[in-house]
């Protein structure tokens, strides 16, 4: 789960001071003494703390209007800069991840420079990588996901955030590789031999640090093994015995390229980054 925004930690621990402001004003209807008002100015430090309070409350959806408010009625206030971002990081949490990249895309667009806009790209990419869906359907967000990920890692490499991007884009890189094994595996099962083997050598060539590339060596095999190539064949499956010696894929490869010899016996198997990845991630 996304931890709260730096903002969200520094306001928590001391809510604003009381800021000295012009006497706020009200702009009045004429229609009649039954209409309502229809605009409030309040003072900066009163919106600021009601949003932070809905935070507090856990009212997400109130929260973002509440800060947006703050950026409407003070636009040119330090304040209503920080609200901007809070108002993302508001949307993120109540799942309207549009809203929260809309948002976040705005406070990169029109503060570039400001200290807190390493969050706004990272915020952003949370928001796709939070609508990856199965490997069963379109993998658009994933794309979306890992391209905006490693634009986090890109430009601050060396902020609290990159290292959390880092992880999730090798996770990112095995769902579409995945995906890549399903749709593979699909096309060998109706015997659409080229486009198969097209499927499992983008895994291997690829995703080869990905869980899916033992497998795409061997479907590699199979494949060249079922059209009498057999030469091929071998080829993928000595890649697959070099890298992944201990995998029972490669015990599998072996029987189909040398099935009059007894089966290699397995050797220690070495992590992909992968899976080094989902060993040591707090996520």
């Amino acid at each position: 789960m996304l931890r709260p925004s730096p903002l969200f930690r520094a306001a928590a621990r001391r809510r604003l001071l009381p800021v000295a402001l012009a006497a706020a004003f009200v702009l009045s209807g004429c229609a009649g003494d039954d209409k309502k008002d229809d605009y409030v100015e309040k003072p900066i430090a009163t919106l600021y703390d009601n949003a932070m309070g809905m935070m507090a409350e856990k009212e997400y959806k109130s929260a973002a209007k509440a800060f947006e408010e703050v950026e409407r009625q003070h636009p040119y206030s330090t304040w209503a800069v920080k609200a901007q971002l809070m108002a993302a990081y508001a949307y993120y949490q109540a799942g309207k991840f549009d809203d929260a990249i809309v948002a976040a895309d705005r406070f990169i667009e029109l503060y570039p420079a400001n200290a807190d806009v390493s969050y706004a790209y990272y915020l952003r990419a949370l928001c796709y990588y939070e609508q990856i869906s199965d490997v069963a359907r379109d993998q658009k967000m994933t794309l979306l996901a890992r391209d905006s990920l490693g634009e986090v890692v890109k430009r601050f490499p060396e902020s609290e955030y990159a290292r959390d991007a880092r992880l999730k884009i090798d996770l990112t890189n095995d769902h579409l590789a995945g995906k890549e094994m399903e749709i593979g595996r699909y096309y060998l099962k109706r015997g659409f031999w080229l486009s198969a083997i097209n499927r499992f050598q983008n895994v291997a060539e690829k995703y080869q640090t990905t869980t899916h590339a033992p497998e795409a060596l061997y479907r590699l095999t199979e494949t060249y093994i079922r059209i009498g190539l057999t030469e091929e064949a071998k080829k993928s499956a000595a890649v697959l015995g070099y890298n992944y010696p201990g995998s029972d894929w490669y015990v599998m490869a072996y029987r189909l390229v040398e099935p009059n010899s007894p089966a290699p016996e397995p050797k220690p198997e070495k992590k992909t980054w992968t899976q080094r990845a989902m060993d040591i991630s707090p996520f």
